[in-house]
């Protein structure tokens, strides 16, 4: 990309197909069901207070399987980024994963939530969890068997959407690794970066919904693409 010397502030978006070469499902992918249901009937308030042990059981399945994965190369690049970048840096990602973080990045972002994190919704702590919901153990923090997953579902609101866009008013480079372009308010980032003068890129695996939308789109493997892109970017830091 041309005029690298002048970026100083990045934000780096991730989506499913980060993760996917790590083995994790990606949510909207072709096999979308889960015993016969469609997964997006499982992530709203409504299915779960429909089916609470349905919604848990999913989850469930989802967070362990989640810690059996291990960080693929574009994760590694990625902290590499965080770690020699010495300008502002927000990794803002969709993925409800930790892989980010056991990659080693720390500029790490959760608009979505986490798998490995239990909402209480008695007394709105969040916590740690590696274990199963379906047996609603206690919160750590209250005692009343009111935890949930600490993840987003459809018709709620994304967390620290304040935080994120105060970031994009800065951003010199907007960068989107692995994302569909379907799912809004992210969907949306590239258009505030661009149409506040940052310049903008899109690595992912085939054009996503909003391809139109940046200067630049790399078709590939994250695993090939992000790597590449670091080099690329620290080399003109």
């Amino acid at each position: 990309m041309a005029a690298m010397a002048r970026v100083r502030n990045i934000v780096v978006l991730t989506g499913a197909g980060v993760s996917a070469e790590s083995g994790i499902d990606t949510f909207r992918g072709a096999g979308g069901l889960w015993e016969s249901h469609r997964v997006e009937d499982l992530a709203t308030t409504e299915a779960f207070a429909r089916d609470p042990e349905l919604v848990l059981r999913f989850y469930d399945m989802r967070r362990a399987a989640i810690q059996t994965k291990q960080p693929n190369e574009a994760h590694v690049a990625i902290a590499r980024l965080d770690a020699e970048w010495r300008g502002r840096l927000l990794i803002v990602t969709q993925n409800v994963d930790d892989l980010h973080e056991r990659g080693g990045a720390r500029r790490v972002l959760h608009m979505h939530g986490e798998h490995l994190n239990a909402w209480c919704t008695a007394c709105d702590t969040r916590s740690r969890w590696t274990a199963p919901l379906i047996e609603r153990p206690p919160c750590p923090s209250c005692g009343a068997r009111a935890m949930r997953p600490d993840v987003v579902w459809f018709g709620e609101m994304p967390y620290r959407m304040d935080e994120i866009h105060a970031t994009l008013r800065e951003v010199d480079l907007f960068v989107s690794i692995g994302t569909s372009g379907a799912v809004y308010p992210a969907a949306g980032f590239v258009r505030t970066a661009r149409d506040l003068g940052a310049r903008t890129l899109e690595l992912n695996f085939e054009r996503s919904q909003g391809s139109a939308w940046f200067d630049e789109t790399r078709l590939g493997p994250a695993t090939e693409l992000v790597p590449a892109w670091v080099d690329e970017i620290l080399a003109g830091a």
